[in-house]
């Protein structure tokens, strides 16, 4: 494998394999034409990951990385005022952490290859909360530095997140592959749901087998009967080779790629948007000036923090998958896990607000709104005329 030379912010070697550019092989869609982003971001919370899902209270319910002095914890946002026709989205929700440490992290204690706990998917079904939960190192190949998931389980909470039973399922409940978990959202309390089926996304390595926070070959599907989310043996996977003759099993060495991006797939979040009927999925990972995949570890900040961010929509959950959106500097430090909250989309699926984080100053929920043009759509919807606004 060719490697690329690299000299670390301290005058350390820190060259890195050198993979092809990252240039999405997905068509370009002819659903979705054009995007137009808000000229500005808020920031609220702390930390990163941010895995959302539009609760049965009518809350946002997140799940945090890596702040207030934990590896993680659980986030209440609370919607005064959808507005999405105001200049700003300040002051109309308000952000809270309701609970600092979900899982005991005196789990872990004993265990020197793990170095931090990180919620992987957040899904309420009728006021029960499952957050999907990953242990990680900061990886084991200092050629090509990614952030490793080591295994993955559920945890349950009955009383709006503010306490989790961790036995809810064994902690290697998901592993290898399997090892992050990342739940498909729908409506309120999953209402608007295709079929009785829960959904989730498993990012992976194709070539060793193995899951990482970051660029990755590929995306997993899995299902399960909604009241067994619990049990293992109740998991199936998406085994066919192409979209158009869907197929399940109950192997795990049976599932296929339902989306693939080579070293370029994150550990992504996907949601429907029933105005448009169609599946959103943001996908992120990080490159080097030249567009070759390199993992956010891979060097020190500033220079190491350059992501890109693409967006995809299909018509079912394995796909086919197609390129609406792209943009190869993203975010202030290189932002990453883009994600689309159901309960702030407008009726017509058009106008939605996205969800992400990113390194220094976008280190919390950063917020943005974006509008979609659909095919043989003149204009965006009358809201985003706002988006371009400059102060002058």
């Amino acid at each position: 494998m060719l490697k690329k030379k690299c000299t670390g912010l301290n005058g350390e070697n820190r060259d890195y394999y050198l993979y092809p550019q990252a240039i999405p092989p997905q068509e370009t869609s002819d659903y979705i034409e054009e995007v137009l982003f808000d000229a500005y971001r808020y920031h609220s919370g702390e930390g990163d990951m941010w895995p959302i899902t539009w609760a049965a209270d009518d809350c946002l319910y997140c799940g945090a990385g890596d702040n207030k002095g934990c590896t993680m914890n659980l986030w209440r946002v609370q919607t005064f005022r959808f507005a999405p026709e105001c200049l700003t989205n300040t002051g109309q929700w308000s952000i809270d952490m309701i609970n600092p440490q979900p899982v005991p992290l005196s789990l872990f204690a004993e265990n020197r290859e793990i170095s931090g706990v990180k919620p992987g998917g957040l899904l309420d079904i009728g006021g029960v909360l499952y957050l999907s939960v990953e242990v990680q190192n900061y990886g084991d190949n200092p050629y090509f530095g990614r952030q490793h998931n080591l295994s993955g389980w559920i945890v349950r909470s009955t009383d709006g997140g503010k306490t989790f039973d961790h036995t809810a399922t064994p902690l290697d409940f998901f592993s290898g592959r399997l090892a992050s978990c990342h739940f498909l959202q729908f409506g309120q309390g999953y209402a608007g749901a295709r079929d009785g089926y829960v959904y989730a996304f498993f990012p992976c390595d194709l070539e060793d087998g193995q899951s990482y926070w970051e660029n990755n070959d590929a995306l997993l599907l899995g299902r399960v009967p909604k009241d067994r989310i619990l049990e293992r043996d109740a998991w199936e996977f998406y085994s066919s080779d192409t979209p158009s003759s869907p197929s399940w099993s109950s192997r795990e060495s049976d599932a296929q790629p339902v989306f693939r991006y080579y070293k370029m797939t994150g550990a992504n979040h996907v949601v429907y948007d029933p105005g448009i009927g169609r599946y959103l999925m943001g996908n992120y990972s990080f490159i080097d000036r030249e567009l070759h995949p390199r993992p956010i570890h891979q060097m020190g900040y500033p220079e190491s923090s350059i992501s890109q961010l693409t967006l995809f929509e299909a018509p079912e959950p394995w796909g086919p998958w197609k390129l609406f959106y792209r943009n190869d500097d993203w975010g202030t430090y290189g932002d990453y896990q883009p994600n689309f909250p159901t309960k702030w989309m407008t009726a017509d699926g058009r106008l939605l607000y996205m969800v992400s984080s990113g390194s220094w100053d976008d280190y919390n929920f950063v917020v943005q709104k974006l509008a979609l043009r659909l095919k043989g759509e003149t204009d965006f919807p009358p809201e985003a005329r706002l988006f371009r606004y400059r102060r002058t």
